[in-house]
């Protein structure tokens, strides 16, 4: 009996035991196949999640995961929103650089130049920006080193776009639709939300207001573009849509409506940030191409005038042939230009009588030239102006040809880490200069003078130079070596040998036609022509200096000093000390866009009380 007893006693435990293993059995395959979907989802979740449920404490490791996976997911969108931002709000430039008085204006990391940005403020005219405040703050907090980590991290202007940085910041204009991009940014969000809203039975009222909301910033923005045209109530419906706003990121929603209707902002973003960068340079390119109307006005009045007043030509002919006196050839086709080169000319003379001015422009502005000069005369020098379409060449189709500026830039330092890159503009002879032997084939040396100078020095010592049997006497640009234009192809070039510059140079007419410069400028010229595949800048900047090849003699650097018209860090003293001033670049002094405190040595030699600069508004 006790047997029999044990025994169904022992097999009634082991029927137990059989059945608790089935329950947990049961339960763990429960638990796993709610879990295993769960971290399935976790695995691939790559969406938005509302503020409410990120900034939720995490109490168990499966809320860790979730709250990591979501803020790497906005860690992704904030890297390509900063990097957006580092492209539309650049940084200063380091006051380092201005203080040591940097010629290095575009300067920029390796890295920045692969990234397409929009051009930065000067830090010399321009208040700097909050952000920039604010990193300014915590580093001075921080001590010395981490001031000047933050200033090695600041970014200079972008090389594809020059100084237009540096003048786009001085003539910032206030934003005139700060409300209107806001009340966008809210809309976008407001219709991001809305379709999860409105799954939700229990959030009726809360998706009428939302749709209300989104149907008033919609019926506002057609009629609005500017926060001028918002109506007056506009603020109280900010906060109504901010309310909506709020309370919807309070309740868990689609964050893959959400994640897609956010990343379309930020496509839409790029997407215009990228237009208006476009937009803004060609703008920029525009108005640096294109005579001012103010200056074509004063032109055309002025040749009005000549033909009205039936003015008489007093030019003396002896003069501009006699080869003793001391003779300056200016191109140009801008009056006002050409005043100012003159009247400094003459300022700074000691004997104002032996200066002969010969100004070489175009049929449409030859009247206009005439009359000025005529208006204005510059105490005893003696000015000529001739119509180069109408003299009498070998070439019957002679045009006016500016010199020729050509924008270089080229990596700088010594290492990887240091290198930067940087701009400079090149100013060389253009078609017309090789014209002048024959034009002025009385006289034997001539100064030519490109229009965009200002001079600060008597020039007569210019005359007594010993060229040592060299044609051009130029003042030589060795921060930029032969070696370092790719433009150049073939022909045999000292890659270490310094550019030559025009602005100011002197030229020995007679040894010019002895050694025949203009034909083998001709000739190199029509080599490279030949050979095609480079544009006509190029073949000209070769065949420039091809011919020129061991024919220059160097002036002191304190003859000339360039850089005027694109470098803003150029030091007050060393332009004091120049004799010359040349604005190359494309920031000449007459343009709305030319540099400010380099205007003033350029506008005191121009004479504003002449009518006819008031009745066109010339404001240079």
């Amino acid at each position: 009996m006790k047997g029999g007893g044990v025994g169904g006693g022992g097999g009634g435990g082991g029927g137990k035991r059989r059945w608790k293993v089935l329950v947990i059995g049961v339960l763990v395959l429960v638990i796993l196949s709610m879990l295993v979907p769960l971290a399935f989802l976790l695995g691939l979740h790559n969406s938005f999640h509302s503020p409410g449920i990120v900034t939720v404490q995490p109490s168990s490791p499966f809320e860790r995961s979730r709250i990591n996976a979501t803020n790497h997911s906005q860690r992704d969108l904030s890297n390509r929103v900063d990097q957006l931002l580092q492209k539309i709000n650049p940084v200063l430039p380091k006051k380092t650089d201005i203080n040591a008085g940097s010629r290095d204006m575009n300067r920029t990391s390796i890295s920045d130049s692969k990234n397409r940005g929009l051009p930065v403020s000067p830090a010399v005219v321009a208040q700097p920006s909050p952000a920039n405040k604010t990193i300014t703050e915590v580093s001075h907090k921080g001590g010395q080193g981490a001031m000047v980590n933050a200033v090695e991290t600041q970014r200079t202007c972008q090389v594809e776009y020059g100084s237009y940085c540096l003048w786009r910041e001085e003539n910032k204009e206030p934003m005139k639709d700060a409300k209107v991009k806001h009340m966008k940014d809210l809309l976008f969000v407001a219709r991001a939300y809305y379709p999860s809203i409105a799954k939700m039975p229990s959030q009726s009222k809360l998706t009428r207001d939302m749709k209300q909301n989104i149907q008033e910033f919609e019926r506002i923005l057609i009629v609005s573009s500017a926060d001028a045209d918002l109506p007056p109530q506009v603020d109280k419906k900010f906060e109504k849509m901010e309310a909506v706003i709020s309370k919807a990121k309070s309740f868990p929603v689609d964050c893959n409506n959400v994640d897609k209707k956010l990343r379309q902002i930020l496509d839409m973003t790029e997407d215009e940030a990228s237009f208006h960068m476009k937009q803004s340079v060609f703008l920029y390119q525009l108005a640096v191409h294109t005579m001012p109307k103010s200056l074509h006005c004063l032109s055309m009045r002025l040749t009005v005038e000549y033909f009205k007043s039936g003015s008489v030509d007093t030019e003396d002919s002896e003069k501009f042939s006699d080869p003793s006196l001391l003779h300056f050839v200016v191109i140009s086709d801008n009056i006002l230009a050409s005043s100012v080169v003159i009247n400094s000319t003459v300022l700074h003379a000691r004997e104002s009588k032996n200066f002969v001015f010969h100004v070489l422009t175009n049929e449409q502005n030859y009247f206009a030239m005439k009359q000025w000069f005529i208006r204005n005369p510059c105490k005893q020098a003696a000015i000529q102006v001739l119509n180069i379409e109408k003299l009498e060449l070998d070439n019957s189709d002679v045009k006016l040809s500016l010199p020729a500026e050509f924008r270089v830039s080229f990596l700088s330092g010594d290492n990887l880490a240091s290198q930067g890159k940087r701009t400079h503009y090149l100013s060389l002879f253009s078609q017309s200069h090789y014209l002048l032997p024959k034009i002025f084939h009385k006289l034997k040396k001539v100064v030519i003078l490109d229009h965009d100078v200002v001079v600060q020095r008597d020039l007569s010592p210019l005359w007594e130079l010993d060229m040592e049997g060299k044609v051009n006497g130029a003042v030589k640009e060795c921060s930029v070596r032969l070696g370092q234009l790719k433009s150049l192809k073939g022909g045999s070039f000292d890659a270490n040998a310094c550019l030559w510059m025009s602005g100011l140079n002197v030229i020995d007419l007679a040894r010019w036609r002895e050694l025949g410069v203009s034909e083998t400028y001709q000739k190199f010229y029509k080599q490279q022509m030949s050979g095609g595949g480079q544009s006509r800048e190029a073949i000209a900047l070769q065949a420039s200096l091809l011919t020129f090849q061991d024919k220059v003699y160097a002036l002191d650097d304190k003859w000339a000093l360039s850089g005027l018209g694109y470098d803003y860090y150029i030091n007050t003293q060393t332009i004091k000390n120049a004799a010359t001033l040349h604005y190359n670049g494309n920031m000449k002094p007459w343009l709305e866009l030319g540099i400010p405190q380099y205007k003033t040595y350029w506008r005191k030699h121009l004479n504003l009380e002449d009518r006819f600069l008031s009745d066109c508004n010339v404001n240079p």
